[in-house]
């Protein structure tokens, strides 16, 4: 189910209403993504808009789908040199069902697929890789206690608890036929866990169709960075491997599409590393094993979309091919974990 009803778009109004940005008039909303992962509205009084997230009804993993997350880690980043939408509320107390945020509106495009690419030149897409890395680079540096987040995730042991965390959801989503794969890369990784060597916020999810970008040529910026579901407090070593992992052909499996962040316009995952090093001046300590893990992580969502297709819940680019993608991920976590 992913339409909104009338009397729901009444309660969501009261709702901003009492958070303090009363609609001028009744709410209409249109979907703007939404299937694989959070749902996502643009909802408009016909003068304002803004967008809001809710998990999809049905077929949901435990953990998944935070809005509340999002919510909470936007709302402290607020005041900081990282781009994000301004928080409005978090409404959580039985409306649609499930929880449901709403932030501001931030105009500019999503890039999600190789086409969407094609509207930005070279001098506008360097531009907006150079932003990426340096919002990423600022949202390493927050001081994550400063900004009231001590409490969003523990600082210490990431690697450990997000291999214990996708390990667990490889065993509710996992594809019939890998488990032996998948055993051998979590037994490779658990034998290797490292020391954590740096803490701050992480985002998890990283990656240029998960922010929007405002401007064109050596104009063109990044506007705001969204998706924060998967944040916590950890390593951001984690962060700079997830965001080299998904330029894998197979993310294509994912996306459904060719997607942007697979183009051959980007640079390569090591560049992208060496860039981010050379923004934050730090080096990015057990590499390798941070590669392993992103790997595995990224195949365990792509079995997490394959088993919503399965249980029947969403429908979109991806949910047919997303399985797919299971296996070359697995491998490349293997391969990479052998080396460690």
């Amino acid at each position: 189910m992913t339409d909104l009803t009338a009397a729901e778009l009444a309660g969501i109004a009261d709702a901003m209403a009492t958070a303090g940005a009363r609609p001028a008039g009744r709410l209409s909303a249109s979907l703007l993504s939404g299937g694989r992962s959070n749902l996502t509205y643009v909802i408009t009084d016909g003068r304002s808009r803004w967008v809001l997230r809710t998990p999809p009804r049905a077929g949901r993993t435990p953990s998944a789908h935070d809005v509340a997350r999002e919510h909470r880690v936007t709302a402290a980043l607020g005041g900081t040199p990282v781009p994000v939408a301004e928080a409005v509320l978090l409404h959580d107390d039985g409306l649609l069902g499930v929880p449901f945020t709403v932030s501001a509106f931030v105009s500019g495009e999503a890039y999600r697929t190789q086409a969407d690419l094609a509207g930005l030149d070279d001098l506008g897409l360097a531009a907006v890789v150079d932003g990426m890395i340096a919002a990423l680079a600022a949202l390493h540096a927050v001081d994550h206690v400063a900004v009231g987040l001590e409490r969003f995730g523990r600082p210490d042991a990431y690697a450990a608890r997000q291999l214990r965390r996708w390990a667990g959801q490889w065993e509710i989503v996992g594809i019939p036929g890998l488990e032996t794969l998948a055993a051998e890369v979590v037994g490779r990784l658990e034998r290797d866990l490292p020391e954590q060597c740096r803490t701050s916020i992480v985002h998890g999810d990283f990656r240029i169709d998960n922010t929007l970008v405002a401007g064109a040529g050596p104009d063109a910026r990044v506007a705001a960075v969204v998706d924060w579901e998967l944040s916590t407090i950890g390593d951001p070593v984690a962060d700079v491997a997830m965001m080299c992992a998904y330029r894998e052909p197979a993310f294509d499996l994912i996306m459904g599409a060719p997607s942007a962040w697979t183009s051959d316009r980007l640079p390569d995952a090591d560049a992208l590393a060496a860039s981010y090093v050379a923004t934050c001046g730090r080096d990015l300590d057990h590499w390798e094993f941070h590669q392993a893990l992103a790997y595995f992580k990224v195949a365990v969502i792509a079995a997490g979309i394959d088993h919503r297709r399965r249980a029947g819940s969403g429908s979109g680019p991806g949910f047919d091919t997303s399985g797919e993608a299971v296996a070359p991920y697995l491998e490349l976590a293997r391969s990479l974990s052998s080396a460690v």
